[in-house]
């Protein structure tokens, strides 16, 4: 009688085992479902799993034979995870209800007045005063700076938003004047950051 190797995983609601029988004629497998009990028989090779860890239904459990391994998929009776397939072990649908006892841990857990968090997420929020950007120029990041370009747009006039335009366009948005006399005598030079090199991008 030649052993099988098998592995399994779980999920609540079922259990997958995967049983290494190469080449495994789907014709000639046989698998026998029972509440407690999974037997698996092909030709000589055999496979008894029991006492299962838990109970299964065996009118809902399948298997499939692939080329290097059957995978059996059991259906659990009851949701949780056996972390085995065999042994020993409380089973859920036979375990007698227990009465329920309050520990004085718990007592004193319930006794405890319960927080009121909205009060303090308010307080928190309320003692967070934001920033200005008078007080730090960082406070708003990018969407502060271009909110500053785009009120300078706004207030300049003709001729400065002709210098702001070509200035940014021809130094690549390195260089924005508002100077339009300046501007208006030739190709704005493009001016990158210190130790940062220019490369124009085809």
């Amino acid at each position: 009688m030649a052993s099988l190797r098998h592995e399994f995983y779980e999920t609540d609601e079922k259990l997958t085992i995967s049983i290494f029988d190469r080449g495994a004629d789907p014709a000639q497998v046989s698998l026998t479902f029972e509440p407690s009990k999974v037997s698996y028989a092909n030709g000589e090779k055999t496979l008894s799993l029991e006492p299962l860890k838990g109970r299964i239904d065996p009118e809902r459990c399948d298997f499939t034979v692939g080329k290097v391994k059957v995978e059996i998929r059991l259906v659990k009776m009851a949701q949780g995870r056996w972390g085995g397939i065999t042994g020993d072990a409380p089973d859920p649908l036979q375990t007698a209800p227990i009465e329920p006892t309050t520990s004085p841990a718990v007592a004193e857990a319930r006794a405890k007045p319960k927080k009121n968090w909205e009060e303090l997420t308010t307080k928190i929020l309320s003692s967070e005063k934001e920033a200005t950007t008078d007080e730090d120029p960082n406070v708003g990041g990018d969407s502060t700076v271009n909110s500053f370009f785009q009120k300078i747009f706004g207030d300049a006039d003709d001729d400065a938003k002709r210098a702001m335009m070509k200035s940014f366009q021809e130094s690549g948005g390195t260089t924005l004047s508002t100077n339009w006399e300046e501007v208006s005598k030739g190709t704005v030079e493009v001016k990158p950051p210190t130790g940062s090199e220019w490369k124009k991008w085809n």
